[in-house]
């Protein structure tokens, strides 16, 4: 099979490798798209220990919807010709491979497959390049989750790639009536306008100035605030928090999705005031795949729209490179079919 092995910065090489074997609580999975995620990109412009753990000279990508080729003969939950979505903390059996599935290899090897564990079934209404999506969804949609989201309330998201578009509409679909998404890419603005959201450059624009305007004024101790009750930081950048504790209503939470190892001080004081929450959110759990498969089957969101490019796996250097170029592209795929 067709593997692209991670040989350390800027160095990405598609080779030739076997197949894989399975045994007998085995599942084997041909990949059908395979998404690019921002920590491929991180890990592939900055080198190894930047993103996930990829390991130098060894497979990675973890983005992907699959098919079943081939069942080990224990298997009764799985027949060839499934298409199903790999769990990348379970479908090697080893949480440490979360990263490093083989997203970007032609076939995977799914151990001690479980049904609604390892492999999920995905409903035919989703298309094969939407369903690609499934995995970056699950984190948007955890994030927005851990936002406590209540019926009514509003929410603005830094960073518009395509865990803060997920968490929008994760959002929306746990009830937020307002969402606004914050980026510094027009290009990918111009496409969350198209679902109905509200955005703001905050390159060019005074986010509390667009926000008041879009929310209204909120309560808080400490001056005019912004009537948003969830920030939920997508983007990484340091400002974000600042903008939390300055703009946050009283009880207002703030989520942070996005890879972000600086350290901060918080005014305590302030926040035991105001009320407010920050939060962490990482990864995914399964209660996240059955809603991110009822978001993708409502027929709501156009989803594929986000999906800018496609490349074929040979072509996995200039598709990572292109999914950096945030103010041209916005999700870059792998069709294993080109």
């Amino acid at each position: 099979m067709k593997s692209a092995i991670y040989l350390g910065q800027k160095s990405v090489e598609v080779r030739t490798v076997p197949t894989p074997e399975i045994g007998d609580n085995d599942v084997l999975i041909q990949n059908i798209y395979s998404s690019i995620c921002g920590t491929d990109v991180a890990v592939y412009m900055h080198g190894a220990n930047t993103g996930h753990k990829v390991t130098v000279g060894g497979e990675f990508g973890h983005e992907t919807i699959s098919r079943v080729v081939k069942v080990g003969k224990n298997i009764t939950e799985f027949k060839v010709g499934d298409r199903v979505y790999p769990y990348p903390r379970f479908a090697k059996n080893d949480t440490k491979r979360a990263g490093t599935l083989g997203g970007f290899s032609e076939y995977i090897q799914v151990i001690n497959a479980k049904l609604n564990h390892s492999l999920y079934f995905v409903p035919d209404i989703i298309s094969d390049k939407v369903a690609c999506l499934i995995e970056p969804f699950t984190v948007g949609c955890r994030a927005a989750r851990r936002g406590q989201p209540q019926n009514g309330e509003n929410a603005v998201v830094f960073g518009c790639g395509t865990i803060g578009i997920a968490a929008a509409m994760a959002l929306k679909h746990f009830g937020c009536e307002r969402v606004m998404i914050c980026d510094l890419s027009d290009f990918r603005l111009n496409i969350a306008k198209e679902f109905g959201f509200e955005v703001c450059n905050t390159g060019k624009e005074d986010f509390k100035s667009k926000a008041l305007e879009y929310f209204g004024e909120g309560y808080s101790p400490f001056g005019t605030s912004v009537k948003a009750d969830i920030f939920l930081d997508a983007a990484g950048a340091e400002s974000i928090l600042d903008l939390f504790i300055e703009c946050g209503t009283v009880g207002s939470r703030f989520v942070s999705v996005a890879v972000n190892k600086a350290k901060r001080e918080v005014d305590l004081l302030h926040m035991t005031y105001a009320q407010q929450s920050i939060i962490g959110s990482g990864g995914y759990f399964p209660e996240d795949v059955r809603d991110v498969l009822s978001i993708m089957s409502s027929g709501e969101w156009n989803i594929e729209r986000i999906i800018t490019h496609e490349f074929p796996i040979e072509q996995i250097t200039k598709a990572i490179e292109t999914a950096a170029d945030t103010n041209n592209a916005f999700n870059v795929i792998i069709d294993f079919g080109l």
